[in-house]
């Protein structure tokens, strides 16, 4: 079981590191007087791919807790 559960940790961590990657970056304007600028504080909803991608990595970040949380009680006894 334990060996199971390692090599599912391993999977789940290799394709956390791809959809991080995957994810859309975010350019924001640095320039404080910029006209964008009010939107600095805005908080926009994500939508399409992002959204995807947003809910996928929480999804597999929580996989990837619970399976190393279960392995820290099982190689505990």
């Amino acid at each position: 079981m334990y060996q199971v559960l390692l090599t599912i940790l391993l999977v789940l961590s290799v394709l956390l590191v791809v959809v991080i990657f995957m994810q859309p970056a975010k350019n924001q304007s640095s320039n404080v007087f910029d006209a964008s600028a009010g939107a600095l504080f805005e908080r926009t909803k994500a939508r399409g791919f992002e959204a995807v991608m947003q809910r996928l990595t929480a999804v597999l970040v929580f996989l990837w807790l619970l399976i190393a949380f279960g392995l820290v009680i099982i190689s505990s006894r």
